[in-house]
C-alpha cells in the first residue's frame, strides 16, 4: 500500500463545480455515506477484477452451467455483472450464496494489496474530528471493507455502520437500500448527509435515498462518465475536501 504523498501525481482539478457551492454542501454534511471501493481505496488495484470475473465464468461452466450467463455477462470482466446474473435465474439459491462467497474471498484477498485513494486516508480521520459521522455504503462484502478500514486504522471512523452486500442481491446499488440502511441506523435525514461515490449507480442510489450526492473520479475519463450520468459535482481529487476542512 502506497502512502498518500506518493499517490498525487498530476495536479489535483475539478469539473463543474462552485468553491462556494462544495463549501455549503460539506457545511450541510451531518452524516457522509462512502462507497468503499473507488473513493476509499482501489479495491482491485494489485489483483485483476476481470480475472476474478473470469473465474466465476470458469466455475460456473466447470458445474455444466455455461448457458446460464449471456455472451455479455460472459464478456463483461465485471464480477458483480456475473453475480446479478445469476442471481436473476437462481434468486436466493445455493449457488447464489456459493458464488456469493467466492467472490467475497477473492475480495478479501484484493484488500491486502488494495492502493489507498490519495488524500482519503487524512479526510476521513479529518471528517471524524470536525464532528461528522461516517458510514460505509458498497456493494461490496461488508467483511472486506471492515478488514481494510482495520488494516489503515480507519474502522474506528465508520464503526459499526459499515453497510455492503448482502444475500439479498437485487438490492444493490443502484437500488438505495444499502444507504436507507445507515440513514436509519444513524437516525439522519437524507437531507443532512452526503454520498461520495464514482459509479453512476452510486448517483443514482444517492437520487433515490434523497441523499445529496459528490462524485469523485480518479482520472478525467471517469469524471465524464458519471458528468453524463447527471452527477453536477465531481471531484478528481479530495484534496479540495481536506482543504475546506481544515480551513
Amino acid at each position: 500500500m502506497t502512502s498518500d504523498a506518493t499517490q498525487t501525481g498530476a495536479v489535483p482539478f475539478e469539473t463543474g463545480n462552485d468553491p462556494n457551492q462544495l463549501r455549503d454542501l460539506i457545511r450541510r454534511a451531518r452524516v457522509v455515506l462512502w462507497d468503499f471501493d473507488g473513493p476509499i481505496c482501489r479495491l482491485f488495484a494489485g489483483h485483476s477484477a476481470e480475472r476474478v470475473a473470469s473465474d466465476l465464468v470458469s466455475w460456473l461452466e466447470g458445474r455444466g452451467l455455461h448457458g446460464l450467463l449471456t455472451d455479455g455477462e460472459r464478456e463483461s470482466l465485471d464480477p458483480h455483472v456475473v453475480l446479478r446474473a445469476v442471481d436473476r435465474r437462481h434468486p436466493g439459491s445455493d449457488l447464489v450464496a456459493e458464488l456469493e462467497e467466492r467472490l467475497t474471498q477473492e475480495e478479501l484477498r484484493a484488500a491486502s494489496s488494495a492502493w489507498p485513494t490519495a488524500y482519503a486516508d487524512p479526510l476521513i480521520r479529518t471528517w471524524t474530528a470536525v464532528g461528522s459521522r461516517l458510514a460505509i455504503t458498497t456493494n461490496n462484502s461488508p467483511r472486506v471493507a471492515r478488514t481494510y478500514l482495520e488494516g489503515r486504522g480507519l474502522a474506528g471512523c465508520f464503526a459499526p455502520h459499515i453497510y455492503g452486500r448482502t444475500q439479498d442481491l437485487h438490492r444493490l446499488k443502484p437500488d438505495p437500500h444499502c444507504l436507507n440502511r445507515a440513514l436509519r441506523a444513524m437516525g439522519a435525514a437524507p437531507g443532512d448527509a452526503l454520498m461520495i461515490g464514482d459509479t453512476p449507480s452510486d448517483h443514482e442510489a444517492a437520487g433515490r435515498a434523497g441523499v445529496p450526492f459528490l462524485g469523485y473520479a480518479r482520472n478525467e475519463r471517469k469524471a465524464k462518465i458519471l458528468r453524463d450520468a447527471g452527477a453536477d459535482r465531481v471531484l478528481v481529487s479530495l484534496a479540495p475536501l481536506l482543504d475546506l476542512l481544515r480551513a
